[in-house]
């Protein structure tokens, strides 16, 4: 199974609150769990890294910077490049669903990984595109992330 971690799931993971952290780490150890003999592979798109670095470089904060640096470093990352049937796909899923442009993108880099493929993310807002296998991060009160795979 691939655990596609969208620009939210990578924050949490860095430089999140505790509870984000912690509800992150529980999504992705049910998903290992659910996957054949524990293999859990880690996806992340291109746009990932830049949505992730944007916040640090605009505070000058060159710790959290070297923090995110170091996780897109890790040897274990599958990379998702935005090429040409990316965009098309995204273009398709924007005008059918209605999603803003870097979500479109992002949702089309995990559909590139096929059907093993779950999108880690903490926006609800993915729901709207069938296609997508997710699984929800909720580091808020109450329930705790769910997984929903599409039919």
């Amino acid at each position: 199974m691939i655990a596609f971690l969208d620009a939210s799931a990578v924050i949490y993971a860095v430089e999140g609150q505790p509870a984000w952290a912690e509800a992150l780490k529980q999504q992705l150890r049910r998903l290992a769990d659910e996957a054949a003999a524990g293999d859990l592979q880690l996806a992340i798109s291109r746009l990932s890294w830049l949505e992730c670095r944007v916040g640090p470089l605009r505070r000058r904060d060159g710790q959290a910077l070297a923090r995110f640096d170091a996780f897109f470093q890790r040897p274990d990352l599958e990379w998702v490049e935005l090429n040409s049937a990316v965009v098309e796909q995204a273009t398709l899923l924007r005008a059918e669903h209605n999603l803003r442009t870097p979500d479109a993108l992002q949702a089309a880099s995990c559909l590139q990984l096929a059907g093993a493929a779950v999108m880690v993310t903490g926006d609800a807002g993915f729901q709207r595109v069938p296609a997508l296998r997710l699984a929800l991060v909720n580091g808020g009160e109450g329930e705790q992330g769910e997984t929903r795979f599409a039919e």
